[in-house]
């Protein structure tokens, strides 16, 4: 008996961290590492993990905003459209005033007033998310032309601007810096805060949410504009990392977001999520992709991998919400 009870007192917190989200995500995680380290020497070189946090900031931090939204009950299509426009805002309002705080404020105000345009249609309108932000992602593909035909280059050539992307705070890249940043006040609203608890309460049952006198529709809102406005500030730093606005960036760029967010345990009906899982979430696409580059596979790879991530994440998502309902 004290054998059993020993051997039951082991495997028990084994298997906690194996049904848990976050512990499977850290156990997929470090499999990762050991499996592409065993074939490629370069992967944990100090180099590439630079290039890996520089690959997963600008995910990283739309991402946090698409996990508040998705846990609301809604979601974002337009995010990598907007991406791209955001960018060209930047270069051209820095080109006009010479000035990187006002381009950069003119795109996280550009990112933002897509966010609350899609949450106008959504909460007030009344159209389906999925449906409003495609359309979103549409108009912004095809304004993007009206506003500039080509990319925008930087022709004041500000050495500090690519700085903003390239430099680097105590060996650390400045992008995974700001996602870093980002991500800690994310986590803290979401854990700590009254309007965390209003987020998931409005996903989970909106009803519920209004009995209890909050508007589901305003929390919503505040989760559109708050998406919009980090997807304008990583067009700036997209922007300082090519030093131009690219009416052409941004194609996936959703696709790649919602599955890592999926993939961190976020719910796509709402209700449910944690931006801790979403950071492993993205890292884990994001070593995947530095993977098959080490390895010299085919770089096609790069983009049926979240394919794939997007169907298992949501079947993993269905079979949790059947166990819940039954």
């Amino acid at each position: 008996m004290p054998a059993t009870e020993s051997i039951k007192q082991i495997t028990n917190p084994i298997k906690k961290i194996l049904t848990s989200e976050v512990g499977f995500l850290v156990l997929s995680l470090l499999a990762l590492i050991i499996g592409i380290s065993s074939f490629s020497e370069q992967f944990l070189s100090a180099p590439n993990a630079v290039a890996i946090l520089h690959q997963s900031s600008l995910v990283l931090i739309v991402a946090i905003g698409m996990t508040v939204l998705l846990i609301s009950g809604e979601v974002d299509i337009s995010v990598g459209a907007n991406l791209a426009f955001s960018s060209c805002v930047v270069m051209a309002v820095i080109n006009q005033t010479d000035s990187i705080a006002l381009g950069a404020l003119a795109g996280i105000a550009f990112g933002t007033s897509v966010g609350f345009i899609n949450a106008f249609v959504t909460t007030v309108l009344k159209v389906n998310s999925l449906i409003g932000t495609i359309a979103m992602m549409m108009m912004l593909k095809g304004g993007v032309f009206l506003f500039t035909r080509e990319a925008i280059q930087n022709h004041h050539q500000l050495p500090l601007f690519p700085k903003i992307a390239t430099g680097f705070v105590l060996g650390i890249p400045v992008p995974a810096l700001i996602a870093s940043i980002v991500a800690i006040i994310g986590w803290v609203i979401m854990t700590r805060t009254k309007a965390g608890r209003l987020f998931l309460a409005t996903g989970a049952n909106q009803k519920a949410t209004r009995l209890s006198g909050y508007s589901p529709e305003r929390v919503k809102f505040a989760a559109f504009l708050l998406t919009g406005a980090l997807t304008g500030l990583a067009a700036v730093i997209l922007a300082s990392l090519i030093n131009a606005g690219q009416p052409t960036a941004g194609g996936g760029f959703e696709l790649i977001v919602i599955a890592a967010v999926l993939l961190g345990g976020t719910s796509l009906m709402g209700g449910r999520g944690t931006i801790l899982g979403t950071i492993f979430g993205v890292l884990i696409l994001k070593i995947v992709d530095n993977g098959i580059i080490l390895l010299r596979l085919n770089q096609d790879y790069q983009i049926i991998f979240p394919g794939i991530v997007l169907i298992l994440a949501l079947y993993m998502d269905q079979k949790r919400r059947g166990t819940t309902n039954d």
